[in-house]
C-alpha cells in the first residue's frame, strides 16, 4: 500500500520523498531510495510515513528517533497500530493514523484519518494533502472510528468486488458470454455510481426514479431486498469486519 500511495503522491504533491527499504531494488519514480536509516546521516524530515507491518513497529521505529525535525510528525498506515503504541516506539511526536483502501492505488481511494491531540493544523493539512492526492480523506474524531472505517471502506472494495462477481455470474446465467456479462455489469455499476456522485442525489431517490410500478425493476428489487435481507446482510458484513478489526488491535 505504501508503494501504491507513493505513485499518486509523487504525481500530485510538491515534496521530496525518501524511501528506506532494505529489500527494494528498483528506485521508485520521483523518490530517492536508501537501504538503511544510517544512510540518512544527519538529515531530518517533516513527516515520517510508517508503511511497515504492525508487528515490526516496536523493533524498527525506535531507530528513527533522530530522523524527524523537532516540529515533525508521524503518519502511519500500519493497520491496527494505535497512536499509543506508535508514540511508545517513537516518543515526542504527534501521530496521524491513516486507514487507506485499495483504490488509492489508482487515485480513487477513500482514507480515514485520525490525529493525536498534539497534532497541529500543519501536520493534519500535510497528511490530508497526501491522501487527497490518492482520493478522498475523511477525518474521524475518535481512534475507534478508524476500525469502523476499516469495516466500511478499508474492507469495502472486497465487498464490491464480490457483489460484482456474483452479478456477472447472474448475467451469464441469463445467456451472456463472460465478456458480455462483464461489460454489462461493470458498465452498469460504473454509470450508476457516477450518476450518484455527479448529481449529488440520494441513492434512494435515484432508485425510485428508475422503478416503475409493477415493472421489471420493481420485480428485481423485490427479489433483491423486498424483505430487507440485503440491508441486514450488509449490516452484518460491516459489523463482522469491525469486530475482527477490534480483535486485531
Amino acid at each position: 500500500m505504501g508503494g501504491a500511495l507513493l505513485t499518486q503522491w509523487v504525481k500530485a504533491v510538491e515534496a521530496d520523498f525518501t524511501i528506506l527499504d532494505p529489500f527494494l531494488d528498483q528506485q521508485p519514480e520521483g523518490a530517492r531510495l536508501l537501504k538503511k536509516v544510517e544512510d540518512l546521516g544527519d538529515e531530518q524530515f517533516d513527516l515520517l510515513i510508517v508503511a511497515i507491518k504492525p508487528q515490526m513497529i516496536d523493533e524498527i521505529l525506535p531507530a528513527y528517533k533522530n530522523v524527524l525535525a523537532s516540529d515533525g510528525a508521524i503518519a502511519s498506515i500500519a493497520a491496527g497500530c494505535s497512536v499509543q503504541r506508535l508514540k511508545k516506539a517513537l516518543p515526542g511526536f504527534p501521530v496521524v493514523r491513516i486507514m487507506p483502501n485499495l483504490p488509492s492505488a489508482i487515485g480513487a481511494g477513500v482514507a480515514g484519518l485520525y490525529a493525536s491531540e498534539d497534532a497541529g493544523k500543519t501536520h493534519k493539512d500535510g497528511v490530508q494533502e497526501l491522501m487527497e492526492a490518492a482520493g478522498t480523506a475523511v477525518w474521524v474524531g475518535e481512534e475507534d472510528m478508524l476500525d469502523r472505517v476499516t469495516a466500511v471502506a478499508g474492507s469495502g472494495p472486497g465487498y464490491v468486488f464480490e457483489i460484482a462477481r456474483a452479478y456477472i455470474e447472474a448475467a451469464q446465467e441469463l445467456g451472456f458470454s463472460a465478456e458480455q456479462a462483464r461489460d454489462l455489469v461493470m458498465g452498469t455499476l460504473n454509470g450508476s455510481i457516477q450518476m450518484v456522485l455527479e448529481t449529488g442525489d440520494d441513492p434512494e431517490n435515484l432508485r425510485n426514479s428508475v422503478t416503475s410500478k409493477n415493472g421489471t425493476t420493481e420485480a428485481g428489487l423485490n427479489a433483491l431486498n423486498g424483505d430487507g435481507s440485503l440491508t441486514k446482510l450488509l449490516k452484518s458484513t460491516t459489523e463482522a469486519a469491525y469486530k475482527r478489526a477490534v480483535e486485531l488491535r
